[in-house]
């Protein structure tokens, strides 16, 4: 009933510590979450790498990317618009979230069969393997991105990139941050 009460049982009860912290993230994330967004995304996507010259390297940072959902939708976008060139060009896009537990789920890049709900048919075929109640995203999807568990108030931030998205972040920033 009191502040004082609840941070006395903090101290007292660790485990409780974990448990608050589960509370306090927020997981809004889905493939290709607001499909109007990645549309217009996958316009300004496409002129990027067409105006990318061969052998060349995009990178891309998605802070709170949470379970990894909207980097690996980034990765798929990317590819198609990359086959549609036909150029070789690298892509480096980098995941990160402060729960470690979140970035421990995107490395796998194990998704439940519901995301058939977000993902179209021709992409779960392109991109996805299907075992039994599970999609896993391909080799060649996976490979474009590294997760690592980040803080983004203290950790630095990375630099030299083509694209940035905070849509999974911003909720968390208040004027201060």
């Amino acid at each position: 009933e009191k502040p004082d009460d609840y941070v006395r049982y903090l101290q007292e009860n660790p485990h409780e510590i974990e448990i608050l912290f589960r509370e306090l993230l927020i997981s809004v994330t889905q493939f290709f979450r607001d499909e109007e967004a990645w549309i217009e995304l996958g316009e300004h996507l496409q002129k990027l790498v067409s105006s990318t010259p061969e052998n060349s390297v995009i990178r891309a940072w998605i802070p709170g990317c949470a379970t990894g959902e909207e980097a690996f939708s980034l990765a798929i976008v990317l590819r198609e618009c990359i086959r549609q060139t036909e150029q070789h060009i690298n892509v480096q896009i980098f995941g990160t979230d402060l729960d470690a537990v979140a970035i421990e789920t995107a490395r796998l890049g194990q998704y439940p069969g519901g995301i058939a709900a977000d993902v179209s048919p021709e992409r779960l075929e392109r991109f996805f393997t299907h075992d039994e109640d599970l999609y896993r995203i391909r080799k060649e999807i996976r490979e474009m991105i590294i997760f690592a568990p980040q803080n983004m108030i203290t950790d630095p931030p990375f630099t030299k990139l083509d694209i940035l998205s905070c849509r999974n972040l911003l909720i968390y920033l208040n004027a201060d941050l």
